[in-house]
């Protein structure tokens, strides 16, 4: 069992958007019934809101020894139907007026708060490894049936780092600004339900009224964000915002722009509140790096250190260790929470750990004198033009900081690299820009004018569908 709700009684857990809440003791009872309904340890695919019975569903699953499949309940039919047949899940636990063609002539078993629990034609199709706890989609997994195992060992271990170094306690109210079956959501979801803190449940985005009301009316004291969710904070003068209950921000799921750390981290310094930038994958449970928030401002645009309990290296592209400062190789890390590995169909569910404790996250890093890490791409975000090798994502970054307003991200092919913008405005500047930068002859750029960037709905670019663009 992860969470010990019955620690917790008369503590509220979470906090509807019409202002019913429900306590620990609610969650202990309610889950009961729902595994009780269930009846074995087997495989249930969830459907995920931002809802009670959504919560209720993971949580309780995870409790009662039953292996959820997170999925979003806005996924395509198409790959819905891919992972259940990839998986044959014995259940399935859905909102209610959720129809899909793959769920169609399924018996109801059982029903509560707007979900139901569907019995599907399978019956513990494929054995499950015994330390087996979630199945989690990875970034950019939207046209495979790939996923994450982790382990109930990686969810405490994350869980208790996390809580540690952000110093979580039962008297702290946060919001959801995530979709659950993110892996970035699901941490703050974890966390929060480990120390009997509350949440405040809302599919609520940051542009609705009803949001800054919720947030207001439930004195939140923490959020967070992926780097498109502070892009939109800046557009709405967040930081002009009266949030007198508001301790700490968050940030996570991606890189964010050197400008906008900054401008985040002198608004929490000078308003008494704690800006944490923290790095992570689904692979690792969540969380691998969190850069201390009295460090914001001097160690500005870094990822920070190893959470507590982990560790780092760097490897160069002979595999061995990197040891001097800022020398860029390939980010490795050393943890508890270091996922079993990968599961591509329901065969691979009998799998155990096949990482050990051992991630190579395919990101490129330096080191500074400090020992606080700086990513600086990816190894797959790379061109060859004219025979010298670019890093994407740093292009993506000089274009970003040099035109803040021009949202631009970049991709290609080798000798072509593509420049994506949704503001045109500064197009021979740009290019001039980028020119004088690279070294490069305007032949090897194509600006490329888009109505707005493709992103996933936790705020990453899908670069996937840029890639039409390319002739």
């Amino acid at each position: 069992m992860v969470w010990k709700f019955d620690r917790f009684g008369k503590n509220a857990a979470a906090i509807t958007e019409d202002g019913e809440q429900y306590t620990y003791a609610d969650l202990s009872r309610e889950g009961k019934l729902l595994c009780e309904a269930v009846g074995k340890r087997c495989v249930v695919m969830c459907l995920c809101t931002n809802t009670f019975a959504s919560m209720l569903g993971y949580l309780s699953f995870i409790n009662g020894g039953i292996v959820p499949v997170m999925i979003d309940t806005n996924l395509d039919d198409q790959l819905t139907e891919k992972l259940y047949t990839a998986y044959k899940p014995d259940y399935i636990w859905a909102p209610s007026d959720a129809g899909r063609p793959a769920f169609s002539g399924l018996k109801e078993v059982y029903g509560a708060y707007g979900y139901k629990l569907l019995k599907t034609e399978y019956s513990g199709a494929y054995p499950l490894y015994d330390e087996l706890a979630l199945l989690l989609t990875t970034s950019g997994s939207t046209g495979s049936p790939k996923l994450v195992r982790q382990s109930y060992a990686n969810i405490i271990s994350n869980t208790e780092s996390i809580i540690k170094y952000l110093e979580i306690t039962d008297k702290d109210v946060t919001i959801t600004t995530l979709p659950m079956n993110y892996t970035y959501g699901l941490s703050i979801i974890n966390t929060y339900m480990y120390v009997g803190a509350s949440i405040v449940l809302t599919d609520k985005t940051l542009m609705h009224k009803e949001f800054w009301e919720l947030f207001k009316k439930n004195g939140i004291t923490s959020f967070g964000g992926v780097p498109y969710v502070y892009e939109m904070l800046e557009k709405l003068r967040f930081r002009q915002m009266s949030l007198p209950s508001l301790a700490t921000m968050t940030q996570a799921g991606g890189k964010l722009s050197v400008s906008l750390h900054q401008k985040f981290a002198q608004y929490a310094q000078e308003r008494g509140k704690r800006f944490v930038v923290m790095y992570g994958q689904t692979e690792a449970t969540a969380r691998m790096a969190y850069l201390p928030y009295d460090k914001s401002i001097e160690k500005c645009g870094s990822m920070g250190i190893a959470i507590p309990g982990g560790k780092f290296s760097l490897i160069d592209v002979n595999g061995e260790e990197i040891t001097q400062p800022h020398i860029a190789g390939e980010l490795v890390y050393y943890g508890e929470n270091v996922t079993l590995g990968y599961a591509e169909r329901g065969e691979d569910l009998i799998k155990g750990d096949e990482r050990h404790g051992v991630l190579k996250t395919g990101d490129v890093a330096k080191r500074d004198e400090d020992g606080y890490y700086y990513i600086v791409g990816r190894l797959k975000r790379f061109l060859k033009i004219f025979g010298s090798r670019v890093n994407l994502d740093e292009t993506e970054r000089l274009i970003n900081e040099k035109y803040p307003g021009i949202n631009c991200v970049c991709g290609g092919v080798d000798d072509k690299m593509y420049v994506f913008v949704e503001n045109d405005s500064q197009n021979e500047d740009l290019l001039h820009f980028l020119c004088e930068k690279t070294s490069f002859s305007r032949a090897a750029f194509k600006l490329v004018k888009i109505n707005s960037v493709p992103r996933s709905e936790s705020g990453k670019v899908k670069y996937s569908e840029l890639e039409k663009y390319y002739v």
